[in-house]
């Protein structure tokens, strides 16, 4: 058979095939380094055709797990975890010596960390982002959308919001590239010294779009994490909204035992 049938929509059967393989991946089933089976070997596997193990095949590499190798076939690339580590990803140190905290982190796993900007410009608050900036919902404010690689792989989606009473007279932050330490060194060189970050995380499926924006399996888990970057004022002067795939990042959390 060509296709299952599922809630009524067929599901070709090579989607079939790439989605399990990318599971064994996520899963650890196939570890980083291992062989992806052969050809023949899913053709015996699976009863289907080469062709349909072919088109399997190209769904797996553009999932970004694996890299093809003339004359060895599919290896399963390392994909170590991003480590979170919330006492000090946002210390000022880091931005002191220009590192913003996601090339930190990067850094600190030993990964090569990319990060493409994909919209910057205003627009209108939505309801939820003015009520953490305390602003009416519809205010103008800055938006920067970000699209996070690590070893060439998408792992993390960020939409920053920034009131526009803060940020149009810091240059900086209009651009692709605001300078060593990232957005939060240029807030506090404009006065805007930071007392702490405060987030939300819910773990939940991925939607559709968000699968083929991180290179996910369908329903993969991701990571919904809101950040308020709080001022010694005590103004947000910046909402983070962040969607992360869940099998590469670690949170690590200190909690001081104290009153």
């Amino acid at each position: 058979m060509g296709t299952a049938v599922g809630g009524g929509k067929a599901v070709p059967r090579y989607v079939q095939i790439a989605d399990e393989i990318v599971q064994q991946i996520r899963a650890g089933v196939l570890g980083a380094g291992d062989m992806v089976p052969s050809e023949s070997e899913l053709v015996d596997r699976y009863g289907v055709s080469g062709g349909t193990i072919r088109k399997a095949m190209v769904e797996v590499r553009a999932s970004g797990l694996v890299e093809t190798r003339h004359g060895k076939g599919s290896i399963v690339k390392a994909r170590p975890p991003v480590r979170h580590r919330s006492s000090d990803r946002f210390r000022r140190t880091h931005r002191q010596e220009g590192r913003a905290a996601y090339l930190a982190e990067s850094a600190q796993s030993g990964a090569e960390a990319k990060v493409s900007v994909l919209f910057i410009g205003p627009m209108e608050a939505p309801e939820e982002i003015a009520g953490r900036l305390g602003v009416e919902a519809g205010t103008q404010v800055l938006a920067r959308r970000r699209l996070y690689f690590r070893n060439g792989t998408p792992v993390e989606t960020a939409s920053s919001y920034l009131p526009w009473d803060v940020v149009k007279d810091i240059p900086e932050l209009f651009a692709e590239n605001p300078g060593g330490g990232g957005i939060y060194a240029r807030l506090e060189e404009h006065g805007h010294v930071f007392a702490e970050f405060v987030e939300t995380l819910q773990a939940r499926p991925a939607s559709k779009a968000e699968t083929s924006e991180l290179a996910l399996s369908p329903g993969a888990p991701v990571v919904h994490l809101v950040r308020d970057a709080v001022t010694e004022a005590g103004r947000v002067v910046e909402v983070c909204d962040t969607l992360m795939a869940a099998d590469q990042f670690v949170f690590e959390y200190r909690i001081p035992a104290r009153d």
